[in-house]
């Protein structure tokens, strides 16, 4: 057995959400000294570029979350053309989707309904269309932005485990994405309608929106609240920052020529152009 495959094993067991909520007090703790030595221990295990952040003394965030939350300077992450990508990480599979399929690693494939949480007719819009995750490692900035410009029409949580998303666990624990609690957000946009995913893992204290501050940890059932005076974002603006790591998932009704020169597990920024936009001949309602 390789070390991957029993790493990936000896999640199932474990206790997700009471760690990732233990975890997720730690990292609100106001402690100084606590919080500037967690900090401290991040930046020199992770070799964080604080040179980046709007706010480089590390001493001068509240806590922990603060910091891993943190602001980049305004020029940091300057907008390509096209697509955007949402956020900074690894492009770890991306291309059409495929009688209701995702790749989530060679060998697994995931459905697009389970990832939306069962919802048969959303998933049709995407049926045709292309989807990109981007796996964002402790080391990166970790909020969220838009692909593309849209109004948000509804949010979706859906409740499931914490597995840990990083190549290891992707490679072995099958119908991951779709496994794990995540925020399914749903976008009508110029180019057809879009669903950005952003998926919970191991140790992650929460998911944050631009819209309704902190959403998850919620339990129990699918929640699903509809915008009837949808919410308009711009492209390149924030959406959305993850408390520790995960996954954000991008699903288009149209096709995306993907630029040629990305590749599965390529090192992707925040703003960098991932292709055109999602181009299709359908009418999308």
């Amino acid at each position: 057995m390789t070390p991957a495959k029993f790493f990936a094993l000896i999640q199932y067991p474990i206790p997700h959400h009471l760690l990732s909520r233990l975890v997720g007090c730690l990292a609100e703790t106001r402690v100084a000294w606590l919080k500037n030595a967690l900090i401290r221990a991040f930046i020199k295990v992770f070799k964080v570029d604080m040179g980046e952040a709007a706010e480089p003394d590390p001493t001068a965030y509240a806590t922990f979350n603060d910091f891993f939350t943190r602001e980049l300077k305004p020029d940091a992450r300057p907008l390509g053309e096209g697509l955007l990508c949402p956020a900074d990480g690894n492009l770890s599979q991306f291309g059409p989707v495929e009688a209701d399929k995702l790749l989530q690693a060679k060998g697994h494939r995931f459905s697009m309904i389970d990832l939306l949480g069962g919802d048969a007719e959303a998933a049709k819009r995407y049926s045709g269309g292309s989807y990109a995750n981007v796996y964002l490692s402790p080391k990166d900035y970790h909020r969220v932005h838009m692909p593309l410009a849209g109004a948000l029409t509804e949010m979706v949580y859906v409740p499931g485990r914490l597995f840990s998303v990083n190549a290891a666990t992707t490679d072995h624990v099958p119908n991951l994405f779709a496994r794990n609690e995540r925020l399914v957000c749903h976008f009508d946009t110029e180019h057809g309608p879009m669903a950005v995913v952003l998926v919970g893992a191991m140790i992650v204290a929460a998911i944050e929106t631009v819209w309704a501050g902190q959403v998850t940890p919620l339990s129990g059932q699918v929640q699903r609240i509809r915008f009837d005076q949808p919410i308009h974002l711009e492209r390149g603006a924030e959406m959305g920052r993850f408390k520790l790591g995960s996954t954000v998932v991008l699903a288009f009704g149209g096709k995306v020529d993907f630029d040629a020169a990305l590749a599965p597990k390529t090192k992707v920024s925040m703003g960098q152009s991932l292709g055109g936009v999602p181009t299709s001949g359908r009418e999308f309602v």
